[in-house]
């Protein structure tokens, strides 16, 4: 989801489309800043959280890929589709963790690995 950016010039400020250029040095940066020390290290913050997210990413499919072989060796034996009791648990272990946003977090992650209910 794309939200508006609010810039200031010369204590004016007017709202933009978030992407869309300017010709202010910051813009060319990306970084919002046109100090090039703060520059350099919001780009080195960037790159860490970039490893980051490609690191959650591929959890994320190793997850779901283990949950669904769970699911399925627990069904070919006979077993039921899902374990309500799990899934509870693994919801609360996140809420305590993260609050409302692990809540969310883990039902994305469960549906990831199950599917819809």
């Amino acid at each position: 989801m794309m939200t508006d950016v609010v810039e200031q010039n010369s204590g004016a400020e007017r709202s933009r489309p978030a992407g869309e250029r300017t010709d202010a040095p910051a813009a060319a940066t990306g970084t919002g800043t046109d100090d090039s020390a703060a520059a350099a290290r919001i780009v080195a913050i960037r790159e860490r959280i970039d490893e980051i997210d490609r690191t959650l990413i591929e959890l994320w499919h190793e997850r779901a890929s283990l949950s669904r072989e769970v699911g399925a060796t627990r069904m070919a034996s006979g077993g039921t589709r899902l374990v309500l009791s799990r899934e509870r648990e693994i919801l609360e272990r996140f809420r305590q963790a993260l609050g409302a946003d692990g809540t969310q977090l883990a039902l994305l992650l469960l549906r990831a690995g199950r599917g819809p209910l």
